[in-house]
């Protein structure tokens, strides 16, 4: 169908590689840990629609682009590296409201963000991930014939199936996490803690974005 071959294959290997650790999931799991399954699943969408962006590129050949064009890989680069950072030090130095009782500040705890605001940050840090595009244009070919009658077609098609199990597996993560972060109760202080220290690996994702190079 549509040119497409190895269809079971693709769809145990893209499960595979969703569940690799990086960046889509940290964001995930601290979204859901801070603020709730919700808070978790609007990040996943985000994530699910900033993979809509490159499934699509790659199917237009946007994506041979930044594998060919050094100046375009580069610029991408580091508009996605300059977002992970602004992500990570906005997380590392963020403070909730300081009260002026001390029973106050034991109980207070950083001002949640909007869904629309975790949707966005979950958009933006797949988007600009020039790698995410890169990863496109080299594994999804490999799931559809030389003799394919419409190959960008294929191209949409399987990368639809991937974003679907992008989601389920984020679903997944963003409930399991939400329901352990409530089994555990972590405290105003704890929470604050597990922020600066995603932010502490925001910033390093960023940064080793900012010094890959190009393949």
């Amino acid at each position: 169908m549509f040119g497409i071959q190895d269809l079971t294959l693709f769809i145990l290997s893209g499960l595979l590689l969703n569940m690799a650790p990086g960046p889509d999931s940290v964001l995930v799991m601290t979204r859901s840990a801070t603020q709730g399954w919700r808070a978790g699943s609007a990040a996943a969408l985000g994530i699910a629609a900033g993979t809509c962006v490159h499934v699509l590129a790659a199917a237009l050949g946007l994506s041979a682009l930044l594998a060919t064009s050094a100046w375009a890989f580069t610029l991408i680069k580091y508009l996605g590296a300059a977002y992970l950072i602004y992500l990570g030090l906005t997380m590392l130095l963020r403070r909730k409201a300081q009260p002026h009782t001390a029973a106050a500040t034991t109980n207070s705890s950083p001002t949640p963000l909007s869904r629309r605001k975790i949707f966005t940050q979950g958009f933006l840090s797949n988007a600009l991930n020039p790698k995410v595009a890169l990863f496109f244009l080299a594994f999804v070919p490999q799931f559809i014939a030389p003799d394919a009658p419409n190959k960008a077609l294929a191209f949409v098609v399987l990368g639809i199936i991937f974003n679907i199990n992008s989601l389920l597996w984020c679903h997944g993560l963003a409930l399991f996490t939400a329901l352990a972060s409530r089994r555990l109760r972590l405290s105003a202080r704890m929470t604050s803690g597990l922020n600066q220290g995603i932010g502490a690996l925001f910033l390093a994702f960023g940064i080793k974005l900012a010094l890959a190079r190009v393949a």
